[in-house]
């Protein structure tokens, strides 16, 4: 079995592959591991392998795995999954990056809560498929709630999200080249200069549409394991 170093080299190196053929710099492209349900041993795997960035999904996990590992002072916590109003005090107080802020009525709790001692980067999930079972802001949207993060200091708006239907690539480029139509009625790459788009098994297509965040958990860390 190959251990989380060697996955972890390979996704790198799938990466790399996919910016150079997009005619990219690699170097734009920030890998999110995402170790939701692994165990904190994982985690220090891949930070021993030179990994920094890591997502969860939930937010007791999240706090949790914040603590335990709080002596590692670079690491860099992602929230990447759907957050409800009444857990944004843990988020504004671990996290580093919130990639799925879907309501202006979001923004004014979180920035309440981080006050004046914290900044944190968001991105804004927008559901451009418009699949009910998703979160994510409605296109339509997507303007209010880009207004609402920057009316806080303390919110540091840096782009947009979304998930794609799972297992058609053909559907998730549709959906990548929706959202970067988006980011462009939105005022461009110097409004949101970030794409938190693919994952494992679509990071190539992703990329090749502009993706400067990728979320990748199963090719690094292999199947989840532990509730």
């Amino acid at each position: 079995m190959s251990s989380i170093a060697e996955r972890l080299g390979r996704v790198r190196d799938r990466i790399r592959a996919a910016a150079n053929a997009a005619g990219r710099d690699p170097e734009e492209i920030d890998l999110v591991c995402v170790s939701k349900k692994h165990p904190e041993s994982a985690i220090l795997e891949a930070y021993d392998a030179g990994q920094r960035v890591f997502g969860e999904n939930y937010v007791q996990e999240l706090d949790r795995k914040a603590a335990a590992l709080a002596h590692l002072a670079d690491i860099r916590w992602h929230m990447i999954g759907h957050l409800q109003t009444n857990k944004a005090k843990t988020v504004a107080k671990v996290a580093h990056t919130l990639h799925t802020l879907d309501s202006v009525d979001l923004a004014n709790e979180l920035a309440k809560r981080l006050g004046e001692a914290r900044r944190l980067d968001v991105l804004v999930e927008v559901n451009v498929s418009g699949e009910p079972q998703k979160h994510g802001a409605s296109p339509g949207d997507l303007e209010a709630i880009l207004k609402g993060v920057e009316a806080h200091p303390s919110l540091a708006l840096r782009g947009l999200m979304t998930v794609p239907p799972f297992g058609d690539l053909n559907e998730a480029r549709r959906v990548f080249e929706t959202l970067q139509t988006l980011r462009q009625l939105h005022g461009g790459k110097a409004r949101l200069p970030d794409l938190s788009i693919g994952m494992s098994d679509d990071l190539e297509v992703a990329i090749a549409c502009g993706a400067t965040m990728v979320r990748v958990g199963t090719a690094v860390f292999g199947e989840r394991t532990t509730s």
